[in-house]
């Protein structure tokens, strides 16, 4: 079973996460996890739309702690629909602008992807990390440090999300790191209104909070994103 992920590739359909215009690989449709119940929306059930602004403004704001952090706490790349293709693979397979050949436990050759976060182009899928855009290091400090354990693999696996997970070059998720928006924003500045939302959307969708400079500096960004759009369903 799939889920409504990025088509934008060819299409630009109404996504979860969007902006005014669509980006390449902004949409995708993949596997997501068996044991997750379908999104059924908001706290009320019903699915939110709201301006950028205003869903920065639904952030609640609490102080973050990375006590006992640690990324195994978090369970990585599992083959949820058991098609031989892991998390990791199903983004890149979602995401390729041209579609990789797959073969054998989901190798995957040839293909094509653009790097939102800094606009390269790429041909061969080991030049690509697949970002948590809510940095798993950021969600363990704003709340899913809570989490069970099943909760938390749910969240690094999250392919019921429109942008959760991208595919993007090494060296721009290097050098993203664990950082939040007040210490880091995309290199390519045609993708920061996209960013955004996509962070907004992701902590909005797991209840996840947000830190005074985090939520400062995007309401800068927001200000510059008058058309940008979030629209999010509660995580199960």
């Amino acid at each position: 079973m799939y889920s409504a992920r990025r088509f934008a590739v060819l299409a630009c359909p109404l996504l979860m996460v969007s902006v005014a215009a669509c980006t390449p690989g902004a949409s995708r449709q993949d596997a997501k996890p068996p044991s997750l119940a379908p999104s059924t929306g908001s706290s009320d059930g019903k699915k939110s739309d709201l301006s950028l602004a205003e869903a920065i403004g639904r952030l609640k704001v609490a102080r973050e702690s990375r006590t006992g952090y640690q990324r195994d706490k978090f369970h990585l790349w599992i083959d949820a629909d058991h098609d031989g293709c892991d998390t990791r693979k199903e983004v890149l397979l979602a995401e390729a602008v041209v579609k990789p050949r797959k073969g054998k436990n989901c190798k995957l050759t040839s293909g094509k992807w653009r790097s939102a976060y800094d606009g390269k182009t790429l041909t061969n899928a080991r030049q690509l990390d697949i970002d948590h855009v809510v940095p798993l290091a950021e969600a363990w400090d704003s709340g899913a440090s809570k989490w069970t354990a099943e909760r938390r693999e749910h969240y690094a696996n999250d392919l019921d999300a429109e942008r959760g997970l991208i595919a993007v070059s090494l060296g721009s998720n290097r050098s993203k790191g664990d950082k939040d928006p007040a210490e880091w924003m995309p290199p390519a500045k045609d993708d920061t209104c996209t960013y955004a939302t996509d962070w907004v959307a992701t902590k909005l969708r797991w209840k996840l909070t947000a830190d005074r400079a985090e939520v400062k500096a995007l309401r800068t960004v927001a200000a510059g994103c008058k058309n940008a759009k979030v629209t999010f369903r509660s995580a199960p």
